[in-house]
């Protein structure tokens, strides 16, 4: 039997990689939700973790392309891209590499009836509210960062460093 091989287990000991990642959200009856994705429990980093949807951009893509390509790798849906809001580094110890990661705001433009799970890369999501919070361990410290910071943007809190 094959091993499955994804995009966060390819080695790249001691390189770069540009990854991008989607704040997808949508509002509904009134109350803005966001749209989150479990990493399958055969992914070696991160296993079983919620995150927000993307991945690795490929050498010489656009970086909002590859996000594009990413979700409708993962999820079989178009979004419409918009301006970015977080920026972040981190090891990766399965590939070896230090990976720069960009959030951005995002919107589906095809009807979320269509969704469709990648089982390589996702075995269920959920669409939360700002007070539906992840708990701690069952997302990333940055991801849950990020998920703050995305949802404090979006009711108007200006997030200028002081």
């Amino acid at each position: 039997m094959t091993a499955i091989s994804h995009d966060s287990e390819v080695p790249a000991e001691g390189k770069q990689v540009i990854t991008a990642c989607a704040f997808i959200h949508r509002n509904f009856d009134g109350t803005e939700k966001l749209f989150l994705a479990k990493r399958a429990e055969t992914k070696k980093f991160l296993p079983g973790v919620f995150e927000l949807p993307g991945g690795h951009i490929n050498f010489g893509e656009d970086i909002v392309d590859g996000l594009k390509r990413e979700v409708m790798e993962e999820f079989g849906m178009n979004i419409s891209v918009g301006d970015p809001f977080s920026v972040f580094t981190y090891i990766n110890d399965i590939k070896g590499s230090h990976s720069v990661e960009v959030v951005y705001f995002a919107e589906f433009t095809d009807s979320i009836e269509n969704i469709k799970i990648n089982p390589e890369d996702h075995s269920e999501y959920k669409w939360i509210s700002e007070n539906e919070m992840p708990e701690e361990g069952s997302v990333s410290p940055e991801e849950l960062k990020n998920i703050k910071k995305g949802f404090a943007l979006l009711r108007g809190e200006s997030q200028l460093k002081k």
